[in-house]
């Protein structure tokens, strides 16, 4: 925690020191899960080629970023979905389905044109409440 009394979640990715942010930032009860790509612990790129690999690694990250913050995938109110081939919607759809089937939070789909890695097809961000249970 900082003093600001935000609390920061970091991961592996090479790229989070450079540009000056975070995986996550908890404000309160507000939780901000920045663009996340599919980097593996090494911050080499997974499933180059797979979005369905890419989708689900992306997701791991969001998960894994939310519990560190004492969430789980069930504060989630609100996703975006980051393609840099719209023809990929319905496999990453998919894969969100299988982390958010339940939860059906709002969603965007939209295509980039690319991202830092060229090998990245998708990211994800994602938005979280905590309640009070």
């Amino acid at each position: 925690m900082i003093e600001d009394g935000r609390k920061r979640v970091s991961t592996a990715s090479p790229f989070e020191p450079v540009i000056g942010i975070s995986r996550a930032v908890q404000a309160g009860r507000l939780i901000a899960v920045t663009g996340t790509a599919p980097l593996g612990p090494d911050g080499e790129t997974i499933g180059v080629g797979d979005p369905a690999a890419q989708a689900r690694r992306c997701l791991e990250i969001i998960r894994e970023a939310l519990e560190e913050l004492g969430a789980e995938l069930r504060h989630v109110y609100r996703t975006r979905t980051l393609l840099t081939r719209i023809q990929d919607w319905e496999i990453v759809g998919r894969v969100h389905g299988e982390f958010f089937r339940d939860i059906r939070p709002a969603n965007t789909v939209m295509q980039v044109t690319r991202f830092i890695d060229p090998d990245w097809l998708v990211e994800f961000e994602a938005d979280a409440i905590l309640d009070d249970r």
